[in-house]
């Protein structure tokens, strides 16, 4: 029987898995994708969550594969609104790096392989889940075999259709949403390579980050999903706002819907959620894997104690349940004012939009906006 079963190989679960690793616990991964995803989704590692990397040994190798963003700029019709830097959030990286996550995802599997060789499973799918009060038990599918693994508690870091957490009989919670986009990478042109731009557009938001390599992530909301869209769809859309050309790309496009919810309870019993399982928010800037690492980076050392001494396990995981309900809470307040602010916008609207980022560029309101932006108070 294992200490920590973790269902879900992203980046979530396999940073908890290292972190548990790290600490002597006896932990295993299994991912239901027989091979990683080369997509590239998630790219923002926030400060905050370079704690966890430091922990796994992991922070330099991040670092030197990516990019720093140190700051970033808003415009409007051409015109720079103002101006931020990550100086201000202080600490220290202050900066946002910027790795496409399956990089990371690499980087943290080779980890965890180091601290549990053999202990991460793909192709391996969970079927069911039973809490029988001193251990969990998942039957699960692998390569058209059944069994049954057991362990004390068992982690669903497997995403925003989380299966753990339906078999587990909890609820999502909606929390709005539903604003679309459009995402895909280009090469960088002249643009700076360390400063992220968003762009307070009169029919909605573009926002640009840098990549590696001499890429940027170009991200643009629009009116309705468009699944069939092309980069070269996207490029217009861009052209179109901002009177930025952008360089032709045989980069795949990415069409979403922003969907914001929580679960009712992160723990029930020896089942416990992280991650997009727990809660969904806009992935915009790598903001829900960010949270989600943040999770992890609590329930490590509160996993850990509660097997050590099991007369405590209750009140830790209460603990980590209040404080990172509030924590995604938190950060789903201010994604929805985040979204809220890159809406269209024409008229009164839109000089009360630009007054209000003025105002949050200079000082001392900078510092907090420099603050929520890279996470630092979730």
């Amino acid at each position: 029987m294992r200490d920590v079963i973790v269902v879900g190989g992203g980046p979530v679960g396999i940073l908890l898995a290292g972190l548990l690793a790290v600490r002597g616990l006896d932990v295993e991964v299994l991912e239901r994708r027989a091979e990683p995803s080369r997509r590239s989704r998630a790219i923002g590692i926030h400060p905050p969550s370079m704690r966890a990397l430091e922990e796994l040994g992991l922070a330099d190798a991040v670092v030197e594969r990516a990019v720093r963003i140190r700051g970033g700029e808003v415009r409007c019709d051409g015109r720079a609104l103002g101006r931020l830097t990550f100086r201000e959030a202080a600490g220290q990286h202050p900066f946002v790096v910027s790795l496409p996550q399956y990089e990371t995802e690499a980087l943290l599997r080779a980890r965890f392989d180091e601290l549990s060789p053999g202990r991460y499973r793909s192709g391996v799918t969970v079927t069911d889940v039973r809490d029988r009060g001193d251990r969990v038990e998942l039957e699960v599918e692998e390569a058209g075999t059944a069994t049954v693994l057991e362990a004390r508690y068992v982690v669903a870091a497997d995403g925003a259709r989380s299966v753990i957490r339906a078999l587990a009989g909890i609820r999502g919670i909606e929390r709005g949403g539903g604003d679309t986009y459009l995402m895909s990478d280009y090469p960088a042109g002249e643009q700076a390579a360390e400063q992220a731009v968003l762009y307070f557009e009169r029919g909605g938001v573009v926002e640009s980050f840098p990549l590696p390599g001499g890429r940027r992530r170009w991200v643009a909301m629009t009116s309705s999903l468009q699944p069939d869209a092309s980069s070269h769809d996207l490029a217009a859309i861009v052209e179109s706002r901002t009177g930025v050309v952008l360089p032709s790309s045989g980069a795949s496009v990415s069409a979403f819907s922003v969907q914001q919810r929580l679960a009712e309870r992160l723990v029930s019993g020896r089942i416990v959620l992280v991650g997009d399982a727990a809660h969904q928010i806009s992935p915009i800037g790598g903001q829900g894997m960010n949270l989600g690492w943040l999770d992890g980076l609590l329930l490590a050392p509160a996993l850990a104690l509660a097997i050590r001494e099991p007369d405590a396990a209750a009140s830790v995981l209460a603990d980590y349940d209040r404080r990172r309900r509030r924590s995604a809470r938190m950060a789903a307040r201010q994604a929805g004012f985040n979204m809220m602010m890159g809406r269209p916008a024409t008229g009164l609207r839109l000089r009360l939009r630009n007054g209000l980022v003025r105002t949050l560029a200079v000082p001392p309101a900078s510092a907090v906006l420099a603050s929520a932006f890279t996470m630092r108070w979730l």
